[in-house]
């Protein structure tokens, strides 16, 4: 059992705080962005370098396979303020913050030529390189294009390495929906999504009480088997019998998923759709636009019809895309411009196969306050890439009743749930991982992506409204 452990590499490591030490330069500092001079002699900022100490550490296998070529990915997290960013404010609170997780403050060096094997080597962070305040336009007729512009420009380089890879880029730019907008660029080898949104939330505060974190809801026991006092009487048989059925279906459900993930790896393919990218776009630069939904027209959706945010958000997502393919496919047509139903429509006859990788994290959150007390407190915290993916279908079609939609969504999210195909995929890849190394594993896992049409990721929300070190947060993305 321990060789078995050593093989899927289960045992996780702790965060710890990094110890970190103020430098400051002989001289005057420029922002080679904005060309603002900023000098260690100033009220506002504190520290410009900041030297980071601690102990050499390996480059986890998750964190080694996102520097593969067809994986060089960033995580872009953008957020909207209601008030002008200081740009000082960055300045003085990141040392304190970000700079206190030593991912943020290491190089990822190779250590063996050979092999590729990489490491993590604390080393002396320059603030100018990482906080870029670009110079904006007076006057712009569209600033939303201008930010839409930005961010695909983003999408166009990447950072270097010979520095910790991650920057923030503050834009004191009005747009329809913030006074003010900040960036993050991460790169994926640094954490999952997961864990750097949490990171992220545990710099900010509730504005109704300035020392607490935010919350996050959480969701009511969804046990197949769970019974109320009244329930408590049941005959024992009738339980068991419940027990040994639902776990024969959740035995069954997970042999057809792996049976379905690994036909994927191999040779099933989606339809060719629209939606469809060519060979080699996932290389090209990408355009990042969002919508903003009512998130109380949600609630009242989600509580009519007993279920969750994220169901309905599935819902959504799935009408959202049958109407774009019966558009996309009524181009041309005569009879394009009509109303479709349910019976008349564009849609091919035969049935679309359009599914999406579901990245979900399998590994139980440390929590936004553990990582505040981490940053704080200089306590530890759990951290890493611990995700895995479930193939999601995306039941096209057009229907009469827009509430059709939700009822198919939440009976997908349902059937996932009864299956532990997640839990099996991460310990897969993770094997093969340690048998085969990055190469055979980047591959496979890039045919899972080739394969599919969609990406889709389902995440947590906050209830109240937050302040990121004195900016109060309108929107994140």
């Amino acid at each position: 059992m321990e060789s078995l452990s050593k093989v899927l590499g289960l045992k996780k490591r702790s965060l710890k705080p990094i110890r970190i030490t103020k430098r400051y330069p002989e001289t005057t500092t420029i922002n080679h962005i904005s060309g603002d001079s900023i000098s260690p002699n100033d009220d506002d900022v504190d520290n410009l370098y900041i030297q980071a100490s601690g102990e050499e550490e390996p480059l986890s296998p998750a964190s080694h396979l996102f520097h593969e070529p067809t994986f060089n990915l960033y995580i872009i997290a953008i957020m909207g303020s209601k008030g002008p960013i200081n740009p000082r404010v960055a300045y003085e609170k990141l040392p304190h913050t970000l700079l206190k997780h030593y991912r943020f403050s290491s190089l990822q060096v190779v250590e063996d030529k050979s092999s590729g094997r990489m490491k993590w080597v604390p080393t002396t962070v320059n603030l100018n390189d990482h906080i870029i305040i670009p110079n904006i336009p007076q006057n712009l007729d569209n600033p939303d294009k201008f930010l839409e512009d930005y961010i695909y420009n983003l999408s166009k380089t990447s950072i270097d390495s010979s520095k910790p890879m991650w920057d923030v880029h503050l834009l004191n730019l009005k747009t329809s929906t913030a006074e003010a907008i900040g960036i993050f660029r991460i790169h994926h080898s640094l954490g999952d999504g997961i864990s750097l949104m949490s990171l992220l939330l545990a710099c900010t505060r509730q504005i109704s009480n300035p020392d607490a974190v935010p919350t996050i809801p959480t969701s009511k026991n969804s046990g197949w088997v769970s019974y109320s006092n009244s329930d408590r009487g049941v005959l024992w048989w009738r339980r068991c019998f419940m027990t040994v059925y639902m776990v024969f279906w959740l035995v069954l459900n997970t042999l057809v998923d792996l049976t379905y993930f690994m036909a994927t790896i191999l040779f099933l393919k989606d339809t060719e759709t629209p939606l469809k990218a060519p060979a080699g776009a996932e290389v090209n630069p990408r355009r990042v636009v969002y919508r903003t939904v009512s998130l109380d027209d949600m609630k009242i959706i989600k509580n009519a019809m007993n279920m969750t945010i994220n169901d309905v958000a599935l819902a959504i997502t799935q009408a959202g895309l049958t109407r774009y393919l019966d558009r996309r496919y009524g181009q041309g047509r005569k009879d394009g411009g009509t109303i479709s139903t349910e019976k008349k429509n564009n849609l091919p006859k035969k049935k679309i196969r359009l599914r999406s990788s579901l990245i979900v994290n399998i590994r139980p959150s440390s929590g936004i306050q553990a990582l505040s007390d981490m940053m704080e407190k200089d306590t530890e915290a759990k951290w890493g890439n611990s995700v895995s993916y479930v193939l999601l279908p995306f039941n096209i079609g057009i229907k009469d009743d827009p509430l059709d939609y939700v009822r198919e969504a939440k009976a997908t999210i349902n059937r996932k749930k009864h299956s532990l195909e997640a839990f099996v995929i991460f310990y897969i890849l993770k094997l093969v991982l340690n048998l085969f190394g990055i190469k055979v594993t980047s591959f496979k896992v890039y045919n899972i992506y080739i394969h599919q049409n969609t990406h889709t990721l389902l995440t947590f929300g906050v209830p109240e409204y937050l302040k990121f070190r004195g900016c109060l947060v309108r929107f994140r993305e």
